[in-house]
């Protein structure tokens, strides 16, 4: 798969497997920048005592204004990234080993075939939690159909639904359309149900998120339609939590979102009648907005 990447949209046609970096300047090599066990996802994905999530580093796309900037900016040195299989491993299982069943793999669109070498190994040792593919929606069909009985629990964001404003703000080209199709591929593998256990742990199922961003509502609205026209009964989580990272333009985003900028997007919901999901309270960047130069970035 690494001889040729062309794992996501970006299909640079590298090898990776040789040393070459294609968009998302790594190599064939494993990458993680952090793993631990985290209990700020949405409440079935946490569930009551958290997902162990293994945070990859770099991205195929760039957005301006990530929450994560600190280890998804392709630019940043990941060489104290890289990890063996064996660690990788050995520091999942000492999660799992204290009661964790679910497994998330955060932006690993760019990384599958490292992130499918872990899951084999845990299949190895007798290892199968729920496993959680946490991506930015920009998938190819080809790769999500290869995860198909693989990936438990589909937990892509859609971001956009301008493309100019796609390729202003994340650098991804047809964004819309390219997630579009994929979360229609992760409809057709596991419908709108999400099925969850005594423990309160969802075990399968899709989860669409979307970030409200600052000024523009109308983009949210646009989401929010596209998403109706697979089903209006997804499970859609709607993030309030955007924080600006630092000075962007267009300068709307150097705000917080408004109480009526997010109002006017769950009216939209109300309308299209997408009655299931989460909403997020608007201090909530307050809570879920990580650091990554500390040894745990997010709430305890």
């Amino acid at each position: 798969m690494l001889r040729s990447c062309v794992i996501c949209p970006r299909k640079c046609g590298v090898d990776r497997a040789a040393g070459k970096k294609g968009y998302c300047s790594l190599d064939g090599d494993i990458y993680i920048s952090l793993i631990l066990n985290h209990k700020g996802e949405e409440p079935p994905v946490s569930g009551p005592d958290g997902i162990c999530n293994v945070f990859f580093p770099h991205c195929n796309i760039q957005c301006s204004y990530c929450q994560n900037f600190q280890i998804s900016d392709n630019k940043t040195d990941i060489d104290s990234c890289r990890m063996s299989l064996e660690t990788a491993v050995g520091k999942i299982t000492e999660i799992l080993d204290k009661g964790i069943p679910i497994l998330g793999f955060v932006s690993p669109s760019h990384q599958v075939p490292q992130m499918l070498q872990i899951i084999e190994e845990l299949h190895k040792r007798a290892y199968h939690p729920t496993i959680v593919y946490n991506t930015n929606g920009y998938d190819t069909l080809e790769t999500l159909q290869m995860l198909e009985g693989i990936v438990d629990v589909y937990l892509p964001d859609f971001k956009y639904s301008d493309d100019k404003l796609a390729m202003e703000l994340s650098d991804a080209q047809a964004y819309p359309r390219t997630a579009l199709e994929a979360i229609r591929e992760m409809y057709r593998q596991k419908g709108h149900e999400l099925k969850i256990n005594d423990r309160g742990y969802v075990e399968s199922g899709l989860i669409i998120r979307h970030l409200v961003l600052p000024g523009l509502a109308t983009n949210s609205i646009g989401v929010l339609r596209l998403v109706k026209e697979i089903s209006p009964e997804i499970s859609v989580s709607l993030l309030s939590q955007y924080f600006p990272p630092k000075n962007l333009n267009p300068a709307c985003l150097n705000y917080r979102v408004t109480a009526e900028e997010y109002e006017l997007v769950i009216e939209e919901m109300e309308m299209l009648e997408m009655y299931n999901g989460w909403l997020q309270e608007l201090d909530s960047h307050e809570i879920y907005r990580p650091d990554f130069d500390k040894p745990n970035p997010f709430w305890d």
